[in-house]
């Protein structure tokens, strides 16, 4: 331990010459053991972090090649007219002044936004409702939890195609539930009134995805909360309200981040089923951002628009972000 030889000044005043200390000495007298010590621990701490690094590099190589590199290279795309087929050929800001005037860019936005507007909320409730009643004791339970997530893992084509048949105007079996209740279902995918409301419906079948992670949310809330308000006299649903939505906030939140990212790159449904109509009422961002680089080779282009996507999701990811505070609740925190 490096020692300091310290004069005070003297009591009565005369000649006080303050504190100091002789570190060269206190050096001396540690006999050079600590700075083998150092030496030591600084080789053992680069050998570490040589080794992170090592076992980080397939990641690191992976997300430099598969994620970085096409990122910064369709960047550098939509400077460019490319067909594919031919070299990139520099136009410098061309696409950008026609994406300025492209009526079908912000018509796409709107459409995917209306979407999302209606696809999130109702896939958070209605999966956290049903995680609330698979989290009961009830016989069947296993089974019951694997039959409401099922759907989650099928193809997305093979979805699209059984809904397409399902909303049929003709023979859909969905208009002939309805016709047996007296009502004349509509036109589900040839109207553009309907067509936004027939996806929201079709991708309420994937909320079993998200009540997988509401129960692994529920079940990390401890019982004893349940027990003691049990013995206060709070009802279901108090305890429900008191309980179970605070503790469960970082999971709706997560939920909220990733269902915004995948309701706004929402493509196979509308690829498969309408092809963006009727009158592009379902003409989606991401299947506009095809039709440009693979209808109609304009790859700078869509280029553009996959970077105004990404900055859009962007923004709307900070903006949650933002909010989050307000209303997320994290277990050790102090109450503000």
């Amino acid at each position: 331990m490096l020692r300091g030889v310290c004069r005070p000044s003297g009591a009565d005043g005369h000649s006080a010459s303050g504190r100091w200390c002789d570190l060269a000495a206190a050096s001396a007298a540690t006999g050079g053991g600590d700075d083998k010590r150092l030496r030591r621990h600084s080789g053992l701490q680069a050998e570490e972090t040589r080794y992170g690094w090592l076992f980080a590099s397939p990641w690191i190589i992976g997300f430099v090649i598969l994620t970085l590199g096409p990122m910064l290279f369709s960047a550098a795309m939509t400077f460019t007219d490319w067909s594919i087929l031919k070299a990139p050929r520099w136009i410098g800001m061309a696409n950008y002044s026609e994406l300025l005037s492209d009526p079908l860019v912000g018509h796409s936005f709107r459409v995917t936004s209306a979407y999302a507007l209606g696809y999130i909320p109702l896939n958070t409730v209605l999966g956290l409702l049903l995680a609330v009643l698979l989290n009961q004791r009830v016989s069947l339970l296993r089974y019951y939890r694997t039959a409401f997530y099922m759907p989650s893992v099928l193809s997305g084509v093979a979805v699209s195609v059984m809904w397409r048949l399902i909303l049929s105007a003709d023979f859909g079996v969905l208009n002939y539930l309805l016709s047996l209740l007296g009502i004349t279902g509509p036109a589900w995918l040839s109207d553009p009134t309907w067509v936004l409301p027939a996806f929201v419906l079709m991708g309420l079948w994937h909320f079993g995805g998200s009540m997988v992670v509401y129960l692994a949310g529920l079940q990390g809330i401890p019982t004893d909360l349940y027990e003691a308000a049990q013995v206060d006299g709070a009802s279901w649903w108090s305890r429900l309200w008191r309980i179970t939505l605070p503790l469960i906030t970082p999971v709706i939140f997560f939920q909220l981040i990733i269902g915004t990212i995948n309701a706004l790159q929402t493509f196979t449904q509308a690829f498969i089923m309408t092809k963006g109509g009727p009158m592009n009422a379902s003409l989606f961002i991401v299947l506009y951002l095809y039709q440009k680089a693979f209808e109609s080779f304009q790859m700078g282009y869509a280029s553009l628009i996959a970077w105004c996507l990404f900055l859009y999701i962007l923004l709307l990811t900070l903006v949650l972000f933002r909010s989050s505070g307000r209303w997320v609740y994290y277990e050790g925190q102090s109450a503000s």
